[in-house]
């Protein structure tokens, strides 16, 4: 049972595991065991992840969030098979925790006085420097 927050948690049932040769460094190894793993979870038809989830997980931009409604997490940092379930399954909460975080509204604020004031003078500064590029009149 992965657990995003007091209230949403999803069941093992629902995610799926696919094992398969890892790349990379790690000699003989790396060639004979299946120490990888892909971590698929379908968000879009899962009953236990919320429609505020979903719509967040919709409008991400992540290269592991297909346009299908599947998430695909893919782990092969471990030698271990078990220890790269576990990474993938925390990333998995990573980012579906991310997908539940409020968005931040944004304010509109007006520049200050002094700012108004700053960008005046750098204007004037600059127009005086533009200025002295000019022909010399004798």
């Amino acid at each position: 049972m992965l657990s995003l927050s007091a209230r949403v948690q999803i069941p093992e049932q629902e995610l799926e595991f696919i094992t398969m040769r890892a790349s990379g460094p790690g000699g003989q190894h790396v060639n004979k065991t299946d120490s990888a793993v892909q971590l698929r979870f379908d968000y879009a038809n899962s009953p236990s992840l919320p429609d505020v989830y979903k719509a967040a997980l919709r409008q991400m931009k992540d290269n592991r969030i297909l346009a299908s409604g599947w998430i695909m997490i893919r782990v092969e940092s471990h030698r271990s098979q078990l220890m790269n379930k576990e990474t993938a399954r925390e990333a998995l909460v990573a980012l579906l925790q991310e997908a539940g975080k409020p968005v931040k509204v944004r304010r509109a604020t007006k520049p200050s006085k002094a700012a108004k004031r700053k960008r005046a003078d750098s204007k004037t500064l600059r127009g005086k420097i533009k200025s002295g590029r000019g022909k010399v009149k004798l």
